[in-house]
């Protein structure tokens, strides 16, 4: 409404001055301070609440008074009350007792940014004090009494991970919450000792645990809440959802939504992580990224890439009024779009990658998997049988799958070859330690290749000195071990042993000693060995690793040949002749049998090896005897396969 005045409304020219405004509350207007003392006391008071010294009216002319006004900007500013804007103000346009000035408008928004825009506040004179023309348009021109400011946010769509062939891996899938509301409980001990045999299989990460402790969960959650036990995909749910919902007067409830998952629970988890309501460490790692309820990588890949598949939230600054029926009704005022995540797209075959969870779940002891397709290097499956990716990260002992890389080093120096005699005694001493074989195994005077063949821990011991101290080392560089590698994840490359002493260097030469590995160092050199040259393996297609490692040198022939028929004579005549009919055509290899500490009964099982296009590597954790244990996971996976 007009300001009503018996003196023509001057034509305003605005001044291109403006002044950053941090003005303290001044004292009313003597006849020539003209109107921007006022002006200066009423910016100040809108930043601090203070209108002590600010005389207002109405746009009608009525007297204002300054409680008033404080209560309707408070109002008005809705979200942002708390955070004051920055004021910089034009020089007023002043005529015939009018005064007109523009106000740029700077105020932080919850995302640490800015909107900015420019308001407009009028002034008229009153005899010699000037006042100001209280009205909401004073905050933003389109707002009326009534309305508040708030912020909306706009949740970008996350996106998914994809596999090699461009298929989804990681996408919404239908899960069903299931909790108990405390309002419909009337016994909860009852409810428990309900619930305790549905969940008692382990099937559904519901421990006794767990359950013990929903009473007190319950006691202080809000009635109307849902106390969460367990999430479970539809497909899990179904088998117990007519027993679940038997207690639904008890106090079960459910609610069904879709999360980001894999195909199965299972799935690459270790490597992949899960997606779920971010926590309160990630938001402060991030202050201002994330809000409560948002969805966030929990580990692994999900975690890691969190900011590229999750994309960028958008936000609205709205002018909110409720309506006379209780709805909300919004305009929008500034807005900024949110921008919807990037995929990711990992080298991972979903074929392959079942069939090694299906080979890992053949054994009780934690275990990883790593197949490698050799032609290109792309890693197919990385498998884990528990939350951490042993596959990438684990630092343990070969064992007696490194003495491919001692007979590679052997075979390439020209200090041994595959048909000359090497003896396996039972016994091999050196500075006075004494090697041995695993079940005594005396072999006696027989070529190197048998020594290979059936892992004779002596013979490699007694040709240690021929690799000179930094012979292993070299050996295990040009298989890709210890190298600096970029899989856009952490992984491993493994450290051999060098510089040691005569007894080190032995106990090197058949993977024990100082050198450590991982799954997907290893499956890396039997690929290498296989392909002729080592290549990086490749994880991730799209965005591709920043810094991958060059390709190696190829390999010689001459060392090849003779180690590639050592590998497969250990399927055929060796420690892993139970692979020697699985179908899909020859498969090479080595078993290892690695100590972890002081007690000899402690071991490590590992099988690396190839099958046509596949490379792999086999670890089991405690496994102790390979043939019992990885060698048997390897046939499996390979089956799987077919």
């Amino acid at each position: 409404m007009a300001l009503r005045s018996k003196v023509r409304r001057p034509k305003i020219v605005l001044s291109l001055v403006a002044m950053s405004l941090l003005f303290p509350a001044l004292a009313a207007c003597s006849k020539d301070d003209g109107p921007e003392p006022m002006l200066d006391a009423f910016l100040a008071g809108w930043r601090s609440g203070t209108f002590d010294k600010v005389t207002f009216v109405s746009p009608t002319g009525q007297g204002v008074a300054a409680d008033t006004v404080k209560t309707e900007l408070r109002a008005l500013e809705g979200v942002f009350r708390d955070t004051p804007p920055t004021l910089t103000k034009q020089t007023p346009a002043v005529s015939e007792g009018l005064a007109t000035t523009q106000i740029k408008v700077a105020q932080p928004l919850p995302d640490k940014t800015t909107w900015e825009y420019t308001t407009t506040v009028r002034m008229t004179k009153a005899k010699d004090t000037w006042q100001v023309v209280w009205e909401p348009s004073i905050v933003h021109e389109k707002l009326t009494k009534g309305d508040e400011l708030a912020v909306r946010r706009l949740a970008p769509t996350r996106a998914g991970v994809f596999d090699g062939k461009g298929e989804e891996i990681v996408k919404p899938r239908p899960v069903v919450v299931i909790g108990v509301e405390p309002r419909k409980v009337t016994d909860i001990d009852a409810l428990v000792k309900d619930l305790t045999p549905i969940f008692a299989s382990g099937a559904y990460d519901v421990s006794a645990d767990d359950l013990a402790k929903l009473p007190a969960r319950v006691k202080d959650a809000k009635p109307d809440a849902l106390v969460e036990i367990v999430t479970l995909r539809r497909e899990v749910y179904e088998p117990i959802r007519d027993r679940l919902r038997a207690l639904m007067d008890k106090g079960v409830a459910f609610r069904e939504e879709d999360r980001l998952l894999s195909p199965t629970r299972t799935f690459a988890r270790a490597l992949l992580g899960t997606v779920g309501p971010v926590t309160k460490e990630i938001m402060d790692s991030k202050p201002g990224a994330y809000q409560v309820g948002d969805q966030a990588g929990l580990g692994g890949i999900q975690r890691t890439y969190d900011d590229r598949l999750r994309g960028v939230a958008g936000q609205s600054v709205v002018s909110s009024r409720k309506a006379s029926d209780g709805t909300v009704q919004d305009t929008v005022l500034y807005q900024v779009e949110d921008k919807d995540g990037q995929k990711l797209q990992l080298a991972i075959d979903t074929k392959t990658q079942i069939a090694a969870e299906k080979a890992l779940a053949t054994v009780k002891q934690r275990s990883a998997m790593v197949a490698i397709r050799i032609s290109d290097g792309q890693l197919v499956a990385v498998a884990n049988s528990g939350p951490d990716n042993l596959a990438f990260t684990a630092q343990v002992p070969p064992g007696s799958t490194f003495k491919a890389v001692s007979a590679y080093g052997l075979l390439d120096a020209g200090k041994v070859t595959a048909n000359q005699i090497v003896p396996c005694p039972k016994f091999f001493t050196v500075e006075g330690r004494q090697f041995k074989n695993s079940n005594f195994l005396e072999l006696g005077n027989v070529a190197f290749h048998t020594d290979f063949a059936k892992s004779c821990n002596t013979a490699f011991a007694s040709l240690a000195p021929q690799l000179g101290p930094d012979g292993l080392v070299n050996a295990g560089m040009a298989l890709g071990l210890g190298q600096t590698w970029d899989l856009g994840v952490p992984a491993f490359t493994g450290r051999v042993s060098a510089g040691g002493s005569a007894t080190e260097l032995a106990a090197a030469t058949f993977g024990q000693g100082q050198t450590i590995v991982s799954p997907v160092a290893m499956a890396g050199a039997a690929a290498a060995i296989a392909r002729g040259q080592w290549k990086q393996p490749v994880l991730l297609l799209d965005p591709a690793a920043a810094k991958p490692a060059a390709d190696g040198p190829a390999l010689k022939p001459t060392t090849l040949d003779p180690l590639r028929a050592m590998m497969r004579e250990v399927v055929t005549a060796g420690t892993a002749t139970a692979l020697k009919d699985t179908p899909g055509g020859a498969v090479y290899g080595k078993t290892g049998t690695a100590e972890y500490d002081n007690n000899p009964a402690h071991t490590h099982a590992w099988f690396i090896g190839w099958q046509g296009d596949i490379a792999f590597a086999v670890f089991v954790e405690n496994g102790i005897k390979p043939s019992e244990t990885a060698v048997p996971v390897t046939e499996s996976f390979l089956r799987n396969l077919r």
